[in-house]
């Protein structure tokens, strides 16, 4: 079954964590800090890949999370950064993450798109040794990556249509050739929409559709024609599927002109598109008269089709023969044309725009009487730091205290000793204690 759909979870790797160290070695008393700092986490970028045709490996796999940095070491190591899980998804594909606004849209062979950035590693004690702090005994941890949920839609165009009179056997064929299952039955214009299915051949995904059959008028609009025959007009490959004995009786040859002629008034180019002519429910005729006709077809045709193949998908005969020859005669570099929805837009990594980050935060007072303080950057800041190493929250105090966040506190009526929640982290502030 061909999927065009999916939903999947991605997480940046989470940041690494810096060390507390400092340097110990002979005849050397003071060393100093030497704490390495966090490596910073993987990020997840969706890529472009020419092989794959539909979504259906996302149906066994819907997370992905890319690898977190190395921590930090003594003697100034810092942490590896490992590098972007990359994860595969086939031309045309649109990735929409609603939570925060912004689409993907991979339509180029190679295309990548970042859907979710790594954390940021922590600093090793090093980074934290000044003049007036000269044994910093903390250090900072690794910030988580980005996450979320990302909707997948495919609009991808077929490799290869099935086209043919109605009833001629077309989604017969297509559910044996692949694991679509489209409706089947024994009368005229069962399909309705065009049909997809993937054929596999070792490592490549061929797309089939089966094109509901064309009526004489289909190229002036009669019945849906426009619509199917702009189906057809996408493929890189043209199989003619025809009914070796029609229930109607009629002539297996005007039929074949009928559909040919209907291909070439449309003036889509589907004239000069390869072909593969397919003779169909040879189970309905004696084996001597489906050999006769296929003879008969290849005189007829000359170099006008590819290959002429006795077919039956009631039997199985010469469905691998024209397995084989689909895939033969797909170019596995076929051009990925940009579906009409997505003409003219920039590519992916040119539409999503990231505004500055608010480094504000806001103040409120709490019932229970306490402070609670929200912000990007004061949330930050205490998610990379233990609040209950005092050497971390006095360094904290004084940040707090730089971007003017105890003033703040005080101008709400803070007092020592009154609890402050920051990131979730509820503490006592002392905003009297003296630089550390």
């Amino acid at each position: 079954m061909f999927h065009d759909r999916a939903r999947i979870f991605v997480q940046g790797g989470r940041g690494g964590d810096g060390v507390v160290s400092f340097r110990r070695e002979a005849h050397v008393p003071k060393g100093g800090p030497d704490g390495g700092d966090g490596g910073r986490g993987g990020d997840v970028a969706l890529v472009c890949d020419p092989s794959l045709r539909d979504l259906q490996s996302f149906r066994r796999r819907a997370h992905f999370k890319a690898e977190r940095g190395g921590h930090g070491e003594g003697s100034n190591r810092h942490g590896a950064s490992p590098g972007a899980l990359e994860v595969a998804v086939p031309p045309g594909t649109t990735a929409v993450d609603p939570e925060r606004g912004a689409r993907f849209d991979l339509t180029e062979p190679g295309q990548r798109a970042l859907v979710a950035r790594g954390g940021t590693g922590g600093r090793g004690n090093r980074r934290f040794a000044s003049a007036t702090r000269q044994t910093p005994r903390f250090a900072e941890r690794g910030l988580p990556g980005e996450e979320g949920w990302l909707e997948l839609r495919l609009r991808l165009l077929a490799d290869a249509g099935l086209v043919g009179l109605p009833n001629a056997g077309k989604s017969s064929l297509l559910a044996r050739l692949t694991r679509a299952q489209p409706k089947v039955a024994d009368y005229p214009f069962t399909t309705v929409e065009p049909v997809l299915g993937t054929l596999e051949g070792g490592e490549r995904q061929v797309v089939v559709a089966d094109i509901p059959g064309l009526i004489e008028g289909a190229s002036e609009g009669a019945g849906l024609g426009h619509e199917f025959l702009a189906h057809v007009e996408r493929t890189r490959l043209l199989v003619h599927v025809l009914d070796l004995a029609p229930v109607d009786g009629s002539d297996p040859a005007a039929n074949h002109a009928a559909v040919e002629e209907e291909l070439a008034s449309h003036a889509g180019g589907l004239e000069s598109l390869p072909r593969i002519l397919a003779l169909s429910k040879a189970d309905l005729v004696p084996p001597e008269r489906a050999a006769a006709a296929a003879e008969e077809w290849r005189e007829r045709l000359g170099g006008a089709a590819l290959d002429v193949i006795v077919t039956s998908s009631a039997t199985g005969e010469g469905l691998d023969e024209l397995a084989r020859a689909i895939l033969a005669w797909v170019p596995e570099d076929a051009p990925v044309e940009t579906p009409p929805a997505a003409a003219g837009e920039p590519a992916a990594e040119h539409r999503v725009y990231r505004p500055a980050e608010d480094e504000g935060f806001i103040v409120e007072r709490l019932p229970t009487g306490g402070f609670r303080v929200s912000g990007p950057r004061v949330d930050r800041l205490i998610a990379r730091h233990d609040i209950e190493n005092e050497d971390a929250l006095a360094y904290v105090e004084n940040r707090l205290r730089a971007i003017g966040v105890i003033r703040a506190l005080e101008t709400a009526g803070f007092k020592p000793g009154d609890d402050v929640e920051i990131g979730g982290v509820a503490f006592e502030l002392d905003p009297g204690a003296p630089l550390r």
